[in-house]
């Protein structure tokens, strides 16, 4: 049983009817409610808690962090975000959603601004699978095909990934690296673009099997942090 924590800001949901009426249990209660399907031991955290959620005892008890954030990335304690990332460099898996490519843990890990270009204009988005092979693929046809959803275009400024598993096209004329996976420590990121608040994203089934097969992808691995620092030789070094 894997033990999933999706963190979610849960602002737009009080702030947006919209919002509020496409994810009434807010956009972390719809991911958690698909994900327990999977027989997974699932938890939520929202921004407004203590900690925002992510005390020692959760994160201790997280093998894989789900993250959507957009409105209030300044609002994350820097404390937290420490936190979250020795988690990751142990080995707990971390997914970025959609906007969470602006969060701090996200530019953290990357190292890099990860901006993009963007516009809300309710475009067609196809995400094409380029790598067929990839577990986090497994049970995806050769796109998904979204009706409307916000636009995400390049250049994306993020290091080279390890692996990229979808690219998307826009109604407009713009590509995406959309799915894209790298290691940090440990850890297993997969960074998925789709999922603007205003959009049924999540309620899509496809979407949904691209988030189950990601959370079976980067859970941990049952293998200890490697020591790092001063070591004594293996053998016996002989005097020259």
């Amino acid at each position: 049983m894997i033990k999933v924590t999706v963190w979610n800001e849960n602002r737009h949901e009080k702030k947006n009817p919209v919002v509020s009426e496409i994810y009434p249990k807010g956009i972390h209660g719809a991911i958690a409610e698909f994900l327990q399907k999977e027989d997974h031991e699932v938890r939520t955290a929202t921004l407004d808690e203590q900690e925002h959620g992510l005390t020692n005892e959760v994160l201790e008890n997280t093998d894989v962090l789900v993250w959507w954030g957009h409105l209030a990335h300044d609002e994350v304690q820097d404390e937290i975000v420490e936190k979250v990332q020795q988690r990751v460099l142990d080995g707990m898996g971390l997914i970025v959603l959609h906007s969470g490519h602006f969060s701090k843990i996200f530019k953290k890990l990357m190292g890099t601004s990860c901006d993009l270009k963007w516009r809300e204009a309710d475009d067609k988005e196809r995400l094409w699978v380029v790598d067929p092979t990839h577990p986090i693929a497994e049970g995806i046809g050769e796109y998904i095909e979204l009706e409307k959803e916000e636009m995400y275009g390049e250049h994306f400024d993020i290091p080279a990934p390890d692996e990229l598993i979808f690219t998307s096209w826009f109604e407009g004329g713009e590509i995406f690296r959309s799915g894209c996976t790298f290691k940090r420590g440990n850890g297993k990121i997969f960074y998925f673009r789709p999922g603007h608040e205003t959009y049924p994203t999540y309620h899509n089934e496809q979407i949904q099997k691209v988030i189950k097969n990601a959370v079976n992808y980067v859970k941990p691995v049952d293998r200890k942090r490697p020591v790092y620092g001063n070591a004594q030789p293996l053998e016996t070094i002989s005097e020259k």
